[in-house]
């Protein structure tokens, strides 16, 4: 009994760090009616405010050895470090100037950072200096991304249209991109015909604005800001299921990570009078 109870900590050990930080730095809200996937309570998250600093944050990726966040903020070409039980005392390393990055994926100890026209950073950190390279996105026209995560099954990173002239209305193309070879190429196609809010005359096209594998279930997450859904599909691009965001906890959600549990972070942007937060969902196999 008492090394089953000592194995449980050390499990859970991350989950301490969080809990300081929502003690210190947020809390939990009340329910709201919004339906929920199965291990996880969308309507109660735990919620850690960021500093000004952050206002814009875009893209987050988890970091296991610290339980810690890394991210990017949008236009200001810098790498954060967001430590959990001190959220407000940040660290950042400048690696590119101005431009429009929105996400960021961390795979065998490089930092893959996305600008919105597809072109990819880059990072290794060594003694606390990094090192860079850029990889430009082969196709013409107007491509617009926002979303960059690691299939491993594919041992690819894939990225995924937000608005990309080759797409329809219902659909969202995606490429990837070989960290072995540093070449793109086109992938699958999400179908995104029978999603509310995004099929009816008047409405926009689906547009992902950040996705990520989710280790435990092995399914596909996806937000989209413009169209305040989460939507959790197959690897392959098949929607499985799809669930409305509460505006008030889910001001502009721009990035998505996950703790080798399960544990699901979300980030979100500043709002009018309200700091960027970061929601974390503790993964519960009871919520099923």
């Amino acid at each position: 009994m008492l090394n089953n109870y000592k194995s449980l900590i050390f499990r859970s050990a991350p989950l301490i760090y969080i809990m300081l930080a929502v003690f210190l730095f947020g809390c939990a809200r009340k329910n709201h009616e919004y339906k929920s996937p199965n291990y996880y309570s969308l309507n109660n998250p735990y919620i850690i405010k960021l500093p000004s600093e952050l206002d814009n944050i875009s893209g987050i990726t988890y970091y296991r050895k610290d339980n810690s966040l890394f991210a990017e903020s949008d236009e200001k070409g810098c790498l954060y470090k967001i430590l959990l039980n001190k959220p407000t005392d940040i660290r950042k390393w400048k690696f590119s100037h101005k431009r429009d990055y929105e996400d960021i994926v961390l795979h065998d100890s490089v930092f893959y950072i996305l600008n919105n026209n597809g072109d990819i950073v880059t990072l290794s950190l060594m003694n606390d200096s990094l090192a860079s390279h850029e990889y430009t996105f082969p196709e013409n026209g107007k491509y617009e991304f926002e979303s960059l995560y690691y299939d491993d099954t594919l041992h690819k990173l894939v990225l995924m249209c937000k608005d990309c002239d080759i797409d329809k209305k219902n659909t969202v193309s995606t490429y990837s991109f070989d960290t072995q070879q540093f070449t793109y190429s086109s992938a699958c196609v999400i179908d995104a015909k029978n999603l509310p809010e995004t099929n009816t005359p008047t409405s926009v096209r689906f547009k992902p604005s950040a996705a990520s594998i989710n280790p435990v279930t092995g399914e596909l997450y996806i937000l989209s800001s413009a169209n305040k859904l989460l939507v959790i599909a197959e690897r392959s691009g098949k929607v499985k299921n799809v669930y409305h965001l509460d505006p008030e906890l889910f001001n502009q959600p721009e990035g998505i990570a996950f703790t080798p549990n399960g544990g699901m972070f979300i980030s979100n942007e500043a709002g009018t009078g309200e700091p960027a937060t970061i929601l974390f969902y503790q993964y519960k196999k009871d919520n099923k």
